[in-house]
């Protein structure tokens, strides 16, 4: 009896001690490399969730490849929504610091990406939330840049930066 009650008293004090290891380890790898995420809404159809409302895409949010702040057009990026801080928005980058693009419905019809900031659109115009509703968005909101489609199995697919042509920026500062 003695013997079974040190045995259990060997695998709870394990068991705090691979606790006490892991919980740390787990909160900085989702905080600093990557995490999944659901995706709601219709503001990036076709691209995820063409399904509409019967089913969202689910995400493989990558935090350590915008560290630096490196993103390109056409990259589905997350971050943090302008109008809203306890909100996370998910868009695509369209145009980068130095750029003049022509905006969709924005107060100004061209506007030139100031340093330090990107402009982002939904890629359904009309149902999205974006750089034409806030203008430039700072790269301090950055918080992941979507790399996979992980939910439902049968769109399991790397996402690739793809800018619509029609969204190409008109000019590029010279650098």
């Amino acid at each position: 009896m003695a013997q079974a009650q040190g045995l259990g008293k060997r695998y709870i004090k394990a068991f705090f001690k691979g606790f006490f290891v892991a919980v740390p380890v787990t909160v900085t790898f989702l905080d600093r490399v990557a995490c999944v995420a659901r995706v709601e809404g219709a503001s990036m159809q076709p691209s995820l969730n063409p399904g509409g409302r019967q089913a969202s895409d689910v995400v493989l949010l990558n935090h350590w490849s915008i560290r630096n702040y490196d993103v390109q057009r056409g990259d589905i990026v997350s971050l943090v929504s302008p109008r809203n801080p306890e909100q996370k928005i998910i868009k695509r980058v369209i145009a980068l610091e130095g750029d003049i693009i022509k905006t969709i419905g924005y107060k100004k019809k061209y506007v030139k990406i100031p340093h330090g900031h990107i402009w982002v659109e939904g890629d359904h115009h009309g149902h999205s939330f974006d750089s034409n509703a806030f203008g430039p968005v700072s790269l301090g909101l950055l918080h992941a840049r979507a790399t996979h489609i992980l939910w439902p199995p049968k769109r399991w697919q790397k996402l690739q930066p793809v800018l619509p042509p029609e969204r190409k920026p008109l000019q590029r500062e010279q650098e």
